[in-house]
């Protein structure tokens, strides 16, 4: 394919003014967890004794990655509350969604949301499906995917069709008709989980769970990545219609706090809603399956998006200028019916003629941080465009590029810190670390907090294994790669009770 003009190339500036420009470019962000609660209607099982009324629950999922694993697709077959004293259990899913749990690092999602009989609940069982692990190989530029088949070893003979696990809840979960949404966070962690005997993955999987029951006005009441496809717009009443991951609808309501990337409005939406896919993320109100919306991002106005991590950028380092196609390893995907599918490598072709965002940042500075000079293998974006040019996986042509959040593992380099400038270097490791195998700076952004373990810049000691959550960045200064700070978690912490989400 022809190379396009360096039109947008970031000029040069001294590392005075690229630090200037992270602080004025990157909005300050809000302390976000978990995803959303539920409603008050819905699926459910109740036989026996159990009570007659209901109250809201919900069900999040995060994961914690795993070198070179760049998915575990399964489908999760049901989550069941366990009454405490005994009786039948009940349902919090609808359906049997299929899940990648290498998708989600540091960040959380719904996965469903259902009323559920009251009374109090100290267990839960999770049934899983048939699942898949995807590995890059790196062998060969540009890298391409493999997968192999799940092998469940937790039963009492290995099964590659599903397996069920029950975890106790250290913290009951209690659910009230007159309170407000309750739910379960749900991290499978995939490093403890996925076999690697020698150091090679062989399919073999002992899935482990931490769960730990959370309430809407928890950290983990915030909702902080929601993609949904956009049903009308309601500009009097200030709010919007999406419908969810099962088909259900949510109602998101905006005010003159909430931002839009990208100089959107609701009357942006309002023009182009019938083939918006948005992203939001906000705080759940009180009202049944509605949700106030901090952050709203359209990904698109064309009708489709793909979601996931560049895995190889065209032409490649140490080469300099604008990009003219990147590889993407798609984790997400709507419609499923083009020619591109979860779990494979995609080939975007740059035109020119993209737009360029990154999430939570709306300062027009923005454009010297991203674009197509400073696509970087390992970043997390979203391309949105017309499902015509997602025809074909070798020649997707997109209308608007955003960059987003996520979770980076590895070690801090000895010597490297320096809370004055509120930096510190670090070894990216796990899948993100075979796409980037250099050194990496890390920037505290505006509203950086410390998480599970930290409590300050002061932890963060030579060697510690860490896990950073924020946006990969190439430094217009000198070409590297940089990473701005959103969270910094402790990887070695495991209490995941009530407490540690509140």
């Amino acid at each position: 394919m022809a190379r396009r003009p360096a039109e947008s190339d970031v000029p040069n500036m001294s590392p005075k003014t690229f630090k200037m420009l992270l602080r004025l470019a990157l909005v300050p962000v809000a302390v976000a967890m978990l995803a959303v609660a539920g409603c008050t209607s819905g699926s459910m099982v109740s036989t026996g004794t159990q009570s007659n009324t209901t109250g809201s629950t919900f069900v999040v999922g995060t994961d914690a990655p795993m070198a070179s694993v760049i998915s575990f697709q399964v489908t999760v077959s049901n989550v069941y509350l366990n009454p405490s004293g005994g009786g039948t259990p009940v349902s919090m899913i609808s359906g049997s969604p299929s899940v990648d749990f290498a998708r989600y690092n540091g960040l959380q999602t719904l996965l469903d949301m259902n009323a559920v009989p009251t009374g109090t609940y100290d267990s839960v069982t999770i049934d899983l499906g048939a699942g898949t692990i995807g590995y890059l190989n790196t062998t060969t530029p540009p890298p391409s995917v493999s997968t192999m088949p799940v092998t469940y070893t937790n039963g009492s003979s290995p099964s590659t069709t599903g397996t069920t696990v029950t975890i106790n809840l250290t913290n009951p979960l209690v659910v009230s008709a007159s309170s407000a949404p309750v739910g379960l966070r749900i991290d499978f962690d995939l490093a403890q989980s996925i076999a690697a005997p020698g150091g090679s993955i062989n399919g073999d999987v002992n899935p482990t769970f931490d769960v730990a029951t959370v309430k809407n006005t928890d950290k983990g009441g915030y909702i902080d990545e929601f993609v949904a496809g956009v049903v009308s717009v309601n500009q009097t009443g200030q709010s919007f219609v999406v419908q969810g991951p099962h088909g259900e609808n949510f109602t998101i309501n905006v005010n003159g706090q909430t931002e839009w990337d990208g100089n959107a409005s609701l009357s942006t939406l309002a023009t182009d809603g019938a083939n918006a896919i948005v992203q939001v993320s906000g705080q759940l109100d009180a009202a049944t399956q509605t949700l106030d919306a901090d952050e709203v991002a359209i990904l698109t106005d064309s009708g489709f998006y793909a979601t996931g991590q560049i895995t190889y950028v065209n032409p490649p380092p140490p080469a300099t200028g604008a990009a003219t196609s990147f590889d993407l390893y798609v984790r997400g995907l709507e419609p499923t019916n083009t020619g591109l599918t979860l779990g494979q490598l995609a080939t975007v072709d740059l035109s020119g003629s993209e737009n360029y965002y990154i999430y939570w940042a709306h300062n027009p500075l923005t454009q010297f941080l991203f674009n197509s000079s400073a696509l970087v293998a390992g970043q997390d974006v979203a391309i949105g465009g017309p499902a015509s040019g997602a025809a074909s996986a070798s020649d997707v042509t997109v209308k608007r590029i955003h960059l987003r959040n996520w979770g980076f593992n590895g070690t801090v380099v000895a010597g490297s810190q320096s809370s004055g400038n509120g930096t510190f270097q670090m070894q990216v490791n796990g899948f993100a670390g075979v796409l980037i195998p250099e050194t990496i700076t890390v920037y505290l952004g505006p509203a950086c907090d410390f998480r599970y373990g930290f409590g300050g810049f002061g932890d963060l000691a030579d060697g510690t294994n860490l896990r950073v959550v924020g946006l990969l960045l190439r430094n217009p200064t000198n070409g590297n790669v940089v990473l701005i700070a959103r969270h910094i978690d402790g990887l070695d912490f495991t209490d995941f009770t009530t407490a540690a989400w509140q």
